[in-house]
């Protein structure tokens, strides 16, 4: 199952390689326009019906059909298969088409909701409600997407549905290079990218259902057993959703009330963490899921424990060094990305600050992507409810502590105040599922962990050390042209990756501990 995991990720991981990069350069051409009130509005109107993607789609809905899925796909013959995809896929969009049309039509409530602060300045308030009318739609083309890539990814086909974002990226490149310049409004041309990019994927993946006979007639089924179930689970699962997104509408309220620029700098930030995270921690959740949700339902505990523990090490050993890189490349990798046209310094130094504050969270963020698959896939979504809970509130309070002194005060960089909460919340979540998991005996961890531990972060340090002294800082980075950056940071990433592998490999770690760790070390009794 290890090689499995291994082999699956790093499909995933690869396409979403393409993505991220792809991603990066959107964000690029984005930087160009500067950062002004239109693109506050933009990042706001494309957040909210991210906050529901992720909330319906991605988050509770995805949580509660896989597993479901895999059951039916272990116990039931395939047209009883097919039946429940057709149900569900008819009430997904039934109940989500009536959600998207309430929200088109009340779209300056819902920018009021997100972001009070905008009500002050009336430019920037009907300008993010014009462009959400056009963003909102995007929420019922990536629900339906997350169906379709939820069944691909139980049969296995992971490759197409993490291909899938690629097209997001490559429709706002083209809008933002052929459109928005000819508008007097240019980020109006992205909101209408969103709307186009949204059908995109989802007609992308069709032809890769249809291939597996699944490819679904829609056909509304509130009283089918199969649907129930899958909503029964979803609405646990909603709330936890809900907890997270919750705390990003949180952050984004308390933004909207900070000096113009600050939704933005945490925007990008918040892109260059979710790079490695996307990479790699949302690809290994992305493929432990149905793994281990069809581990559980053959009842194979060991399998599971072993399967788990090998995706943890993937975590630290990756997510580790990761956090490392970030914090310290912060301004010099956002200066190298973003400072062109009319991205000034002082957003580098204040997206800079964002990034290490998030940066510090990123192993956070990754081990809750794969702890919390461990109890999805046993169908308990009631646990992260709870334990989500906790860390909204640990979040929220922090975000108070942190924020609304410095906004009192007027202190420059308060926005990164909200990122450091965000971090730090993460880790509570991650402390408590797996404290949970141990109580539940559902995973023992193989043996070997404080050594394999001390080894990472004497790497670590290794690696701090060679990147700090010699990666260029900010005030050289804007001497060179934009491929001269490039190649300066690629080469300080790629010394960084190497002097981390070698110190590993000094230190007794085998890289063949990715791949089978409970074979190597063996177990705890």
């Amino acid at each position: 199952m290890s090689g499995r995991l291994v082999k699956s990720t790093a499909t995933v991981g690869a396409m979403t390689l393409i993505s991220r990069v792809l991603g990066l350069l959107r964000d690029m051409v984005f930087a160009r326009f500067g950062i002004d009130a239109g693109m506050d509005a933009f990042f706001v109107a494309f957040k909210i019906p991210n906050f529901m993607r992720r909330l319906f789609a991605e988050g509770a809905f995805s949580q509660a059909f896989v597993p479901v899925l895999s059951e039916y796909k272990a116990r039931q013959q395939q047209a009883e298969v097919k039946a429940l995809v057709d149900r569900v896929a008819g009430t997904l969009l039934g109940l989500l088409g009536l959600l998207v049309l309430v929200g088109v039509l009340a779209s300056p409530l819902l920018v009021l909701l997100f972001a009070p602060g905008f009500w002050s300045n009336p430019l920037k308030f009907d300008l993010t409600a014009h462009m959400l009318r056009f963003t909102f739609p995007y929420l019922l083309f990536m629900a339906l997407v997350a169906f379709a890539a939820g069944i691909l990814n139980s049969y296995g086909r992971f490759a197409a549905a993490a291909f899938t974002p690629v097209w997001l990226n490559v429709v706002l490149i083209a809008m933002a290079l052929l459109v928005a310049p000819g508008l007097e409004q240019p980020m109006i041309a992205l909101s209408w990218g969103v709307l186009i990019a949204g059908f995109v994927q989802l007609v992308f993946l069709l032809p890769a259902l249809a291939r597996i006979r699944l490819l679904p007639r829609p056909r509304w089924g509130l009283r089918d057993a199969g649907v129930r179930k899958v909503l029964k689970l979803m609405v646990p699962g909603i709330i936890g959703s809900s907890v997270s997104q919750i705390n990003l509408l949180f952050d984004t309220l308390l933004a909207s009330f900070l000096v113009t620029g600050s939704v933005s700098w945490l925007y990008y930030a918040d892109r260059l963490v979710e790079f490695p995270l996307g990479v790699f921690g949302i690809a290994l959740a992305t493929v432990i899921l149905p793994i281990l949700s069809r581990t559980h339902a053959r009842g194979s505990a060991e399998e599971f424990s072993q399967t788990l523990d090998t995706a943890l090490r993937w975590v630290l050993l990756i997510g580790l060094p990761a956090a490392a890189g970030l914090i310290i490349l912060a301004r010099p990798a956002v200066s190298t990305l973003f400072q062109y046209g009319d991205f000034q310094r002082h957003d580098v130094d204040m997206a800079g600050l964002a990034l290490v504050a998030y940066g510090l969270g990123l192993p956070g963020f990754m081990l809750v992507k794969v702890l919390a698959p461990a109890f999805f896939s046993r169908q308990d979504t009631k646990t992260p409810v709870k334990i989500a809970i906790r860390a909204l509130l640990a979040n929220m309070v922090m975000n108070v502590l942190f924020v609304v002194p410095l906004l009192l005060l007027q202190v420059p960089g308060a926005h990164a105040g909200l990122a450091l909460a965000t971090a730090l919340a993460s880790y509570i979540n991650a402390g408590l599922l797996y404290r949970q998991l141990r109580r539940d005996a559902v995973y023992r961890p193989a043996s070997g962990w404080p050594r394999l531990l001390l080894q990472m972060m004497s790497a670590i340090g290794v690696m701090a050390v060679v990147v700090g002294w010699g990666a260029p800082g900010v005030e050289v980075l804007t001497s060179l042209t934009g491929m001269q950056r490039a190649l300066q940071i690629s080469l300080w990433i790629a010394a960084g990756v190497a002097s981390y592998l070698l110190a590993l490999r000094l230190a007794g770690v085998r890289l063949s501990l990715l791949w089978a760790p409970a074979a190597e070390t063996g177990r705890k009794p």
